[in-house]
């Protein structure tokens, strides 16, 4: 169940002896997971210069690759660290916006984008290769990658077959998981996907993957006070009735039509929903706007993590939540490297 922790916490955890490199690291929401439970988090791949340097700020990796994922593997194998061809996981979460049931999906896929950091221009949609062409170099005994529900409708349902036949030619055994974090220790719905898989030559059994913890509800963590809403919204929250989920759900109501769509009212007795990097989150039994400790609390990071000036909201809703990848990580070790370990023994 989640409660309030520190990034000072983790020194106090017991370390497994098992190692993990993270690409697409963004804030580190992954990487604060493995660390809960207790793994070595060596080092990380990150484009965005501003949040490569909040990662290195909060997490201090001894190797820190500010760069394109296919800059990495141009990197002769001699002058990567030794360590990385020796990795008990390889983490990933491929930019997936281009997947996502909230976007354009198709009409994007191909196209080269950019985000509001000012960092490279990229195809988001093949991303995920050039990870599976990483893990093929580095050959980690186990590779997570995390991504959107959404990869699961569609016609992304043929990058879903691609990805697993790609990850098989390279030597895995691989299993998709889609995983609700609020049964997971998560005040927040956040439905994703996840490819976990093994080396062909390490005969791990399947993995199983039940979470079924108690949900949270937003009351139960929120903070004291939330930021204040418009003058215009706060007119329209006075005719708001239990049932609306967002400001739409009044302005249909009450006008006919449908806007503010991206304006979620999110009520004590609920859990929240998932937490983007963009919208507006209010707080609907006050009346007021998500605070950043409401964000961070939603997102089961640590409360001491330095933003360095950056948007809190936009670095938690870009991030995996911890607690998730604590509790999937753990589970990857009990039931995989702890079994090969106990041979070797």
């Amino acid at each position: 169940m989640y409660k309030k922790w520190s990034l000072e916490d983790l020194k106090s955890v017991p370390k497994n002896g098992f190692k993990v490199f993270s690409f697409f690291s963004c804030g580190g929401g992954s990487t604060m997971g493995y660390k809960l439970a207790g793994f070595d988090v060596i080092g990380h791949c990150e484009i965005d210069k501003r949040i490569c340097s909040i990662y290195k700020q909060n997490h201090h990796p001894k190797y820190s690759f500010n760069m394109d994922i296919r800059d990495f593997l141009r990197i002769r194998d001699g002058d990567l660290p030794k360590e990385l061809f020796r990795l008990d996981i390889l983490d990933g979460s491929p930019p997936c916006s281009v997947f996502s049931m909230s976007g354009n999906r198709e009409a994007d896929w191909g196209r080269t984008k950019t985000f509001r950091e000012g960092q490279s221009m990229q195809t988001l949609d093949d991303l995920f290769f050039e990870y599976i062409r990483a893990a093929d170099r580095l050959k980690p005994k186990v590779f997570i990658a995390e991504n959107v529900k959404g990869m699961l409708f569609g016609n992304a349902k043929g990058y879903v077959a691609e990805i697993l036949m790609r990850f098989r030619d390279a030597g895995y055994e691989v299993q998709l998981f889609c995983l609700n974090a609020a049964l997971m220790g998560v005040p927040q719905r956040r439905e994703r996907v996840f490819f976990i898989g093994h080396r062909n030559d390490l005969k791990y059994p399947k993995l199983k993957l039940d979470f079924n913890e108690g949900t949270v509800n937003f009351g139960e963590i929120k903070s004291g006070i939330g930021k204040p809403v418009t003058k215009k919204c706060m007119e329209l929250l006075k005719q708001k009735i239990p049932t609306d989920r967002k400001m739409s759900d009044i302005n249909k109501r009450l006008y006919g039509k449908e806007s503010q769509f991206n304006e979620i009212l999110v009520w004590d007795d609920i859990v929240a929903p998932t937490i983007t990097a963009h919208g507006v989150f209010i707080r609907a039994n006050d009346d007021s706007v998500f605070s950043d400790e409401d964000c961070i609390a939603c997102q089961s990071f640590p409360y001491d993590y330095d933003f360095c000036g950056a948007e809190v909201q936009y670095i938690c809703g870009m991030s995996v939540p911890p607690y998730m990848m604590h509790r999937i990580s753990e589970e990857v070790k009990r039931q995989w490297l702890m079994q090969e370990a106990d041979e070797v023994d």
